[in-house]
C-alpha cells in the first residue's frame, strides 16, 4: 500500500526566553497501514498514539528543538519503542525540555528516512533554529518544513538561537528550489506550495524579521 500524509493538531503551551504561549501544532503521520513515522510529536502522546492505530511507528523525527515540537516525544518514544531523531545542534534547545533524555538518534543533511515505499530526505535548515531540518519526500509531492516556512513567511526568528539571515537562506537554497508544485507542511496552521511562497522572497529580505 502507497504511504499516505496524515495531520494531527495538538495544543499547548510554547516557552522560549522566559516568555509562554499557546499554540496548536501540526503532528504529521506518513506512512501505510503497517508502519509510520511520526513528524514532531507535539503536546499529546497519548493523542498520537491512538492516531497510530497498530502501526509500527518507526521513528519519531523532530524538526527542531523548541519544546511544543518535542513535549511528547520521549513519551511516544517510550509508548511505541520508536527513537527520536533530532539534528545535534538544537541539543542546546532539547536539554532545555528534557535535561535527563537526550535523542536516541541524529539527523544529519542528505540522510534518508525509509517509510512504506517513500524516502523523506533531511535538508538541513537553520535560522528558526541552529539545527532545524526540513523533510523533503518527492515521491509525495510534499516538504515538512517545520517551522522553517510558513504560508506567507518565515518562521519567527526573534528569539535565542535563531537569525534571520540564516533562514532566509536555508529558504532560498534549500526550499524555493524544490518544484514549484511541492506541498509545503508546516508545523503550525494552513499548507501552502513552494510556488505560492518563492515570488515574496524579496519582501521578506526588505521586512527583515
Amino acid at each position: 500500500m502507497a504511504a499516505r500524509i496524515e495531520q494531527l493538531v495538538t495544543s499547548g503551551e510554547f516557552s522560549l526566553d522566559g516568555g509562554t504561549w499557546q499554540v496548536d501544532n501540526n503532528v504529521w503521520i506518513v506512512g501505510d497501514d503497517t508502519e509510520a513515522v511520526v513528524i514532531d510529536a507535539a503536546h499529546d502522546a497519548a493523542a498520537i498514539k491512538e492516531a497510530l492505530g497498530g502501526r509500527r511507528l518507526l521513528a519519531v523525527v523532530s524538526t527542531h528543538a523548541h519544546n511544543d515540537h518535542v513535549d511528547a516525544a520521549p513519551e511516544l518514544s517510550d509508548l511505541t519503542g520508536a527513537p527520536v531523531l533530532l539534528h545535534p545542534a538544537d541539543e542546546v534547545l532539547w536539554r532545555q525540555t528534557h535535561p535527563d533524555r537526550a535523542p536516541d538518534g541524529p539527523l544529519a543533511d542528505g540522510q534518508e528516512i525509509a517509510v512504506a515505499g517513500t524516502v523523506l530526505t533531511v535538508l538541513h535548515t537553520p535560522g528558526h533554529s541552529p539545527g532545524a531540518v526540513s523533510l523533503y519526500a518527492p515521491g509525495l509531492g510534499t516538504v515538512f518544513t517545520g517551522d522553517t516556512l510558513f504560508a506567507g513567511g518565515p518562521g519567527a526568528t526573534g528569539r535565542s538561537f535563531s537569525d534571520f539571515p540564516t533562514i532566509v537562506a536555508s529558504i532560498r537554497e534549500r526550499l524555493l528550489t524544490l518544484p514549484p508544485e511541492t506541498v509545503v507542511r508546516t508545523g503550525h496552521g494552513d499548507s501552502t506550495s513552494v510556488g505560492a511562497e518563492a515570488p515574496h522572497l524579496a519582501e521578506w529580505i526588505a521586512r527583515g524579521h
